[in-house]
């Protein structure tokens, strides 16, 4: 599909079978792209057909990265068709998984509170920023929607504002604040005859078509490239020039989180880390028609791994093992001083 096909002109069930052939092209990216196609499937009306990709990928052999993301949205498919039961045990066992990624806590907590679960659905999200968030001065931009679906549904239950309300107020950008947006009586101002609150509405859709644009315009992080120190050799002894772009392994480590905390620094959100082998290097390369010698190609293959889905979400989220690989917690290896 080209990245300018309108939505209404996409060929949803098309779209899903070139991306499971894609798939079988490329067994590395399977798990992205299989997760693209159930996308597809789920907006043609095939739920049956996007929950039979979600057991596919649960069932490989090849260890998921991101498993309790696939659970969370089979589980929210199934309820859609009349499921129940089984999403909601789905549903329960990510959250008692108690997973780093805030993908699982928004899908599950979303599809509580699609369903009128407002309690549960508040629960869940407090669940997961209680994980995530706490002693967190600075939420990394994967958390933010777990604060604002958590504004939107105690908004909706009508309880006081606290302390990660008030963060999620002070994270949101829009020039329309979040008790605005998340108003439950703006249901009636629709059926208004008052030009007023028409006009009130209509600013309040395009704060809200205006932050939907501006996620959707970071759909992948800001990623550096990382070489593990195996990875790093073998690039090195196969193209010795790059010793100019990475001097040492360490000096590479150290460069890669200075790197992100300036553009941290600089106010750019949704930062990353993805991980290069020296095969895949080579085959961008080749496609790219250039020497895997060039270092004008290292950023672009960066981001194209980025684009498959391959980039890990930087700071890691509290308690996770350092990015660089060696085990330790991030704050006690290169989150030293952060």
């Amino acid at each position: 599909m080209r990245p300018d096909t309108p939505a209404e002109n996409v060929d949803h069930t098309a779209e899903a079978a070139r991306l499971e052939r894609t798939a079988g092209l490329y067994p590395e990216d399977a798990e992205h792209l299989l997760l693209q196609a159930a996308a597809h499937l789920e907006l043609a009306g095939d739920r049956p057909g996007a929950s039979a990709l979600y057991d596919r990928l649960l069932s490989s052999s090849t260890p998921l990265e991101r498993p309790h993301l696939v659970r969370a949205l089979k589980a929210s498919n199934l309820w859609e068709y009349g499921h129940e039961a089984e999403a909601r045990a789905i549903i329960d066992g990510v959250r008692a998984a108690s997973p780093r990624d805030p993908a699982p806590w928004v899908i599950v907590a979303e599809a509580l509170e699609s369903h009128d679960e407002l309690e549960a659905a508040q629960e869940t999200f407090t669940e997961g920023a209680t994980l995530l968030l706490t002693d967190v001065t600075d939420p990394p931009y994967a958390t933010r929607p777990i604060l604002f679906g958590r504004h939107r549904v105690r908004r909706m239950l009508g309880v006081a504002h606290d302390d990660w309300d008030a963060l999620a107020d002070t994270l949101h950008s829009s020039p329309v604040s979040l008790d605005e947006l998340h108003d439950p009586k703006r249901v009636w101002s629709l059926g208004s005859e008052n030009p007023a609150e028409l006009q009130a509405e209509i600013s309040r859709l395009r704060a809200e078509l205006g932050a939907h644009r501006e996620a959707l315009s970071r759909p992948f992080p800001v990623a550096v490239l990382h070489w593990p120190a195996d990875e790093l050799a073998e690039l090195l002894a196969a193209y010795p020039s790059l010793a100019t772009e990475y001097p040492s392994h360490e000096e590479h480590l150290a460069t890669i989180e200075a790197s992100l905390r300036e553009l941290s620094a600089s106010g750019t959100p949704n930062l990353g880390i993805v991980t290069g082998t020296v095969p895949s290097y080579e085959a961008f390369s080749a496609s790219e028609a250039s020497s895997p010698s060039d270092t004008t190609l290292l950023p672009q293959y960066a981001t194209t791994l980025a684009a498959r889905g391959r980039a890990t979400s930087w700071p890691p989220q509290r308690g996770v093992v350092c990015w660089c690989g060696s085990g330790r917690g991030y704050g006690e290896c290169h989150g030293v001083g952060a």
